[in-house]
């Protein structure tokens, strides 16, 4: 059973209430897939988000994301009930709270790898500030990247390339990031690579990241986990780490 629903709190990044999710509604192929789920983000948290197939990770992670709407429930992101937002509201509350690593990097393949950085600033705003580049410039350079700007992705090996998707993710310094097995696709030397530059953003950036992985070893390394079973939480707990 899901745990009650979390008392508001101006602090939270994110307060989810009782959210229920179906699809194919009114068909007789109707399936709720969320359970009246309720979870409080914290600022600053790096929470693992864990489950088998079929739970309703990647579901959670995209009404969090405001790329899908829940059937009912409660969702504040930042303090703004979302519900009720209508489409241009919720991309502008994307836009400016939120960045996105999924598993497959999604970069433009005619693009270098500081132009895929800045997109989201061209998205935005219709234009990249002089700011904005040296910001990307700075980001990429802090990944390890100061040498493949110019590159395109063809030219960058795969835990590059997710590197340049995690610059990409921070550019516009949102609240929160949604990583969705950001590193399922990568072998073991380049996800642990890529994680540990997701954790060293977290510390430098105060940002808060939610990571969906199937990947024992790097929710381990989360500080705080969730885990799904059928559409509800089945376990939420801090993740306590030996002294080094």
């Amino acid at each position: 059973m899901s745990p009650a629903a979390p008392a508001p709190d101006a602090r939270a990044l994110i307060t989810l209430g009782e959210v229920r999710k179906s699809y194919n509604l009114g068909l007789p192929s109707e399936a709720e897939v969320l359970h009246g789920l309720s979870l409080q983000v914290q600022r600053g948290e790096f929470i693992a988000l864990i489950g088998p197939s079929g739970s309703g990770k990647s579901t959670l992670l995209n009404i969090i994301g405001l790329l899908e709407v829940m059937t009912t429930g409660r969702y504040a992101l930042l303090g703004q009930e979302v519900q009720g937002l209508d489409d241009a509201a919720l991309t502008l509350l994307r836009r400016s709270a939120l960045g996105f690593v999924f598993q497959f990097h999604h970069l433009l393949p005619a693009f270098s790898a500081l132009e895929n950085v800045t997109l989201p600033a061209l998205m935005r705003e219709g234009r990249v500030s002089a700011k904005q580049r040296e910001h990307a410039r700075a980001l990429l350079a802090s990944l390890g990247l100061a040498d493949a700007m110019g590159k395109r992705p063809a030219e960058l090996s795969g835990g590059m390339q997710q590197r340049v998707a995690i610059a990409r993710a921070l550019v516009m310094s949102p609240a929160l990031v949604l990583a969705d097995e950001p590193t399922g696709n990568l072998d073991t030397a380049s996800s642990d690579e890529v994680f540990v530059q997701l954790r060293r953003m977290h510390v430098e950036l105060g940002t808060t990241f939610v990571v969906v992985t199937h990947d024992p070893r790097l929710a381990a390394r989360c500080d705080r986990l969730v885990e799904l079973v059928d559409g509800r939480i089945a376990r939420d707990e801090a993740i306590t780490h030996a002294a080094s």
